[in-house]
């Protein structure tokens, strides 16, 4: 199979998987996919020079590095959340709550620090894969964990259990 074939068949079957990695980084819908269709350029341009490397690494790595390198070039602004509209269900009133403290909670930690927390609770990246993905030491891993997570728990008491079995 030729290397076009092989990109479009890795785009084809890893695409959503990707974009959902996006929102998680960036939190916005918008700014997901132009997060992954910086992606794609730059995977596109360097896909012929990639070789024998392992796809999925090779385009998480352009992902996360993207993601990082937008955000320092051009400091987001802080939008304010709207508060969530009252339903009859207090538990999905509380449940919306939870969510949008905890959204606002990551919103408010460095990219670095929501990349490490996305690959390694909502990817299910090992501490390894996750220092290989990033281009960073396992103990920066470990560290920036350490700090995100205690960060979180600062501006969002309680909502830590989303990250349930995670030890710091």
């Amino acid at each position: 199979m030729d290397r076009e074939a092989e990109l479009r068949e890795f785009v084809a079957a890893r695409g959503a998987a990707l974009s959902r990695a996006a929102y998680l980084l960036t939190g916005d819908h918008q700014a997901a996919e132009d997060l992954v269709q910086d992606t794609y350029v730059v995977m596109v341009r360097r896909w012929q020079k990639a070789g024998s490397v392992d796809p999925e690494a090779y385009v998480r790595r352009i992902l996360y590095s993207r993601f990082v390198d937008t955000w320092r070039r051009r400091r987001l602004l802080e939008l304010p959340w709207a508060s969530p509209p009252d339903s009859a269900g207090r538990d999905e009133a509380a449940a919306a709550s939870d969510r949008l403290t905890l959204a606002g909670a990551l919103d408010r930690l460095t990219p670095r620090q929501r990349a490490v927390l996305v690959l390694r609770f909502y990817e299910d990246l090992t501490e390894v894969q996750t220092a290989d993905v990033l281009g960073i030491s396992v103990n920066t891993v470990k560290s920036q964990v350490r700090v995100a997570l205690q960060r979180v728990r600062e501006l969002a008491p309680g909502s830590v259990a989303a990250f349930e079995g995670v030890d710091s």
